[in-house]
């Protein structure tokens, strides 16, 4: 394989987590490790800090929404990126969200002169309807997210479900699935590690333990296990049940679990970012539950998987595709009394719980290796077909207005590159001049003349460049101003 720089791009990132920040990590870790070389970039957060990667980190201007979505808005046009990246060589952008990072890749395409990779994780209609009151702008803000997805070069989904949302959406161009993998190795963590990790929790032996891991948002089926744990409760069965994570719903959440009686059986850990202290809530539980229709993928149902634990999960549901009812999963209807009949009947068969975990670590784990080395192997297909003008010309709503944007992007770089040159250079000379007054106070050199000189001529062709990249600058402006004339 070839080596490549590629640029990956998402709306989320440490310190936020999720599943796809979880996924644009390893990304990157394994790119840099096994293939090439990975960029990230993605929006400013309070409070980050982006050591300890392999691999550099590029942060632009965002606006802090957390309240409201979870997260922050990415203000996608930094000239400081598209600078940096246009020195690196970027041979392809991969997009893993299709609202800034989008924009800003689409805005970088003619930049960096590469092809762009659109990874569709989330059923975004959900959060844009949680996000935007109002149906007209609902519609519209659907509508532009399909037009960002259809002006990339390819169009990857994390599952045949997520393929049938994006069309749905009226999506109408092709797409190829393209698995996630799982960062946890295969099998379970050690004993003194999960001891470790759930010590200070009551978890009777011999009491089944059940886990969520995920945000904690009412959509992704929470209410659906409240409800079916106070049924199964309520019919004398014991249990424990462990939520691991942190969400907009989480308080509400929390609440409704103390609403119905559940608050002596039920554990709120907040979110965990230690992946051995994650695979050792995996390895002790014995059940995951998952009645999630949100997800694309289920990420967190392989993480599962590749300690031996089985999930639960809606039938029908993109978490349960490639899942066999009984043999590596378990699946339910889309209701409370559905879940709560299938727990109450495996809390009575443990073996079975067991079994069936075997079967899921053994059938549905895949590692993260596996996965980026077959986005790799179609990187370099995307890149030839580029490269080769397979690709359709763009001509999407919006594209002839962030191409300029782009081109601005890029001389503003520019302008900002030659202006911190040009202070450097003339601290320099500046330096050199006061070292030489203070040499010839001292008699060792002459008037120095020569230098003198020198450093006018450096300062002469500094202001020239300068001037180049104001002309430069009017004229990208103008283009700019023109293109957004159409849109307003």
């Amino acid at each position: 394989m070839e080596q490549h720089t590629v640029c990956l791009l998402n709306d989320s990132f440490p310190p936020t987590i999720d599943g796809v920040a979880n996924t644009v990590i390893n990304y990157a870790k394994i790119i840099e490790e096994n293939y090439g070389h990975a960029i990230v970039a993605t929006p400013s957060v309070p409070g980050a800090h982006d050591t300890g990667f392999s691999f550099p980190v590029l942060r632009y201007p965002s606006i802090d929404t957390r309240k409201l979505v979870g997260y922050v808005a990415g203000y996608p046009f930094s000239p400081e990126v598209a600078g940096r990246l246009s020195a690196a060589h970027v041979e392809l952008l991969h997009a893993h969200c299709p609202v800034s990072s989008c924009l800003l890749a689409r805005s970088l395409r003619n930049v960096v002169n590469a092809p762009l990779v659109l990874t569709y994780h989330t059923k975004f209609d959900i959060d844009i309807a949680k996000a935007i009151r109002g149906r007209v702008l609902q519609t519209g803000a659907i509508r532009a997210l399909v037009q960002n997805v259809s002006a990339c070069d390819e169009v990857w989904v994390v599952s045949r479900g997520a393929g049938e949302n994006l069309r749905s959406l009226g999506y109408e161009g092709d797409y190829i699935i393209m698995e996630n993998g799982v960062d946890l190795p295969r099998g379970g963590a050690k004993q003194e590690a999960v001891f470790a990790a759930t010590k200070d929790y009551d978890l009777p032996d011999g009491v089944p333990v059940f886990l969520f891991v995920g945000r904690l948002m009412w959509y992704k089926g929470l209410r659906m296990i409240l409800d079916a744990l106070r049924t199964l409760r309520e019919s004398g069965t014991d249990f424990r049940m462990v939520f691991i994570g942190d969400g907009a719903d989480g308080a509400q959440v929390r609440q409704y679990a103390l609403e119905q009686g559940l608050d002596d059986h039920c554990f709120f850990t907040g979110a965990i970012a230690e992946r051995e202290t994650l695979r050792a809530w995996y390895t002790r539980a014995d059940l995951f539950l998952f009645p999630s229709t949100f997800d694309t993928n289920g990420l967190v149902v392989r993480e599962a998987a590749a300690c031996g634990t089985a999930t639960v999960m809606i039938r029908g549901s993109c978490a349960s595709e490639g899942v066999t009812d009984g043999e590596n999963g378990f699946l339910i209807d889309e209701n409370a009394a559905s879940l709560a009949a299938e727990l109450e009947k495996l809390c009575a068969a443990p073996e079975v719980m067991a079994r069936v975990g075997s079967h899921a670590e053994q059938q549905l784990y895949i590692s993260w290796e596996t996965a980026v080395r077959r986005a790799w192997e179609r990187y370099e297909i995307v890149i030839d077909n580029y490269r080769s003008g397979r690709y359709k010309k763009h001509n999407k709503p919006f594209d002839a207005f962030l191409k300029s944007q782009g081109e601005l992007m890029e001389v503003l770089s520019e302008a900002n590159r030659v202006r911190d040159e040009a202070m450097e250079k003339l601290r320099g000379e500046r330096l050199e001049r006061t070292t030489g007054l203070e040499s010839r106070r001292r008699g060792r050199i002459g008037e120095g003349e020569e230098k003198k000189m020198e450093a006018q001529r450096c300062i002469r062709e500094l202001k020239q460049e300068v001037q180049g990249v104001r002309e430069e600058l009017k004229e990208a402006c103008e283009v700019f101003w023109q293109n957004m004339d159409r849109y307003l």
